[in-house]
Order: C-alpha cells, then sequence, then structure tokens
C-alpha cells in the first residue's frame, strides 16, 4: 500500500469484509469495464478465518471513499474515542473497543478504513483547490467532513507500518496516534506477531488511552494501571530496533 501511494491511477484498498470486496469488485467493473476508465484496482486479501458481518444500511459510499464507521462504541461513556482499522486487524479493534468500554469507561467507535490513500488524495485536491481560489468559499474533503464533528482521540491500527495511517494525519481532528508493524519481519503466530509489534487489542486499549491523557481528558494514572492490567511490559524493547 505504501509503494501504490506511487502510481497516480492505481486505486487502494485494504477490505476488512467480503461486503466490502463485493461493493469494491462492482465499482471496479463498472468503472474500468462499463465506463472504460484508464484505472486500476488494487485490493490486498488475507488468508485469516473470522465470521463475516452484514453490511451496515449505507456503507457503500465509504466504502468506496476510504473510510466509515462500522460500529459506534456504546452509550453513556465518560470518555470518546474513535479506533480506525483495515484489512483483518480490525478484529483487535473491536476487541479494544470491548475492553475500552467495559474496563476504562471510554466509548470508542470503530471504523473500517478500507483506503488510506484515496482519503489522502481527495484532501491533498482539496487543499490544492483551496489555495489556488483563496478568494472562494473553501472545499473540504471527504475525511474532513465525516470527522468534522466527532469528538475524542483517534487511534489508527494497522498491519502495515505505521507511515500507512499518517498519509491522513493532517486531517484528523486533534491528530492521530498510528500503530503498525515497523521494523524487519518475522515469523511466528499472528498473535505474538502482533502483540510484538505492539497492534494487538491490548496495545490498541493502551494508545487509545494514552491519547486521551495527551488530550487532558484522562488522568494519567488510568494508563500507568491499565500497563500492568493489560499484561504489557513497560520494559519491553522498541520493535523498530529489534
Amino acid at each position: 500500500h505504501l509503494f501504490a501511494s506511487a502510481i497516480p491511477n492505481l486505486l487502494t484498498y485494504d477490505p476488512a469484509f467480503s461486503y466490502e470486496i463485493a461493493v469494491i469488485v462492482a465499482d471496479g467493473l463498472r468503472r474500468m469495464y462499463e465506463q472504460g476508465e484508464e484505472i486500476c484496482y488494487y485490493l490486498t486479501l488475507f488468508n485469516e478465518n473470522y465470521s463475516m458481518p452484514p453490511m451496515p444500511e449505507g456503507a457503500e459510499h465509504g466504502i468506496l471513499k476510504g473510510l466509515y464507521k462500522f460500529k459506534p462504541g456504546p452509550a453513556g461513556k465518560k470518555h470518546k474515542a474513535h479506533i480506525l482499522g483495515s484489512g483483518p486487524i480490525i478484529r483487535s479493534a473491536l476487541k479494544a473497543q470491548e475492553i475500552l468500554g467495559e474496563r476504562y469507561g471510554v466509548s470508542a467507535d470503530v471504523w473500517s478504513a478500507t483506503s488510506y490513500k484515496l482519503l489522502r488524495t481527495d484532501a491533498l485536491r482539496a487543499r490544492r483547490w483551496n489555495m489556488l481560489h483563496p478568494a472562494e468559499s473553501p472545499q473540504k474533503s471527504y475525511l474532513e467532513t465525516l470527522l468534522e464533528k466527532e469528538q475524542g482521540a483517534f487511534v489508527a491500527v494497522s498491519d502495515y507500518m505505521k507511515i500507512v495511517p499518517d498519509q491522513i494525519a493532517p486531517w484528523v481532528p486533534g491528530g492521530l496516534q498510528t500503530l503498525g508493524t515497523d521494523g524487519f519481519g518475522r515469523s511466528d503466530t499472528r498473535e505474538r506477531l502482533r502483540r510484538f509489534f505492539e497492534i494487538d487489542a491490548e496495545s490498541t486499549v493502551l494508545a487509545t488511552l494514552y491519547a486521551l491523557a495527551e488530550k487532558g481528558q484522562l488522568d494519567r494514572s488510568v494508563v500507568k494501571k491499565a500497563i500492568t492490567e493489560l499484561g504489557i511490559d513497560p520494559q519491553k524493547k522498541f520493535p523498530v530496533l529489534v
């Protein structure tokens, strides 16, 4: 996905669910075959088995644009956060959502980020148009419009390097905390690898709590306590340097 950012007419997607794949493939057939557009589609598909949920109502547009809210957080919680996930790692985001709500009073919405590249390209387009038309009403990208009314901390978790979700950080309100697999490749189980690279559910919970603490919305003592409760080793080496 990082290399794909160098190819302007390549539409890249990292779907998490079967209905996302169906929507993207149908769009590709329509645009490339029926309309004859000179574009290509690139989808990353994985062999990790998990159940496929039904598509949320009205999700088609967001799937194609690159981001949509998959599962809102529980109501009645003191704190608000948002977790962006793409591909199979969204299951870690969903588990983190559950832990945050049950243990830490955080309502975390889970978003499916199907294409960071498309979100970035659209945001750059809007920014360029605004720069060239300073006397006119500014345009907003899809991402800016989607998130402008959202409150709380934003965290993105990815099976890829952090720089992939980092592509949209300038347009996320209040900044974006990213988790990814920066470092040398390794061979192990998915669970152990995701814990090593700090992208599993527990690491996502900790990142969310810390992001809230950075904003002054959560006491840092909660973060310190969570490190022990989540079984995280604070003396563990930085994965990039191992």
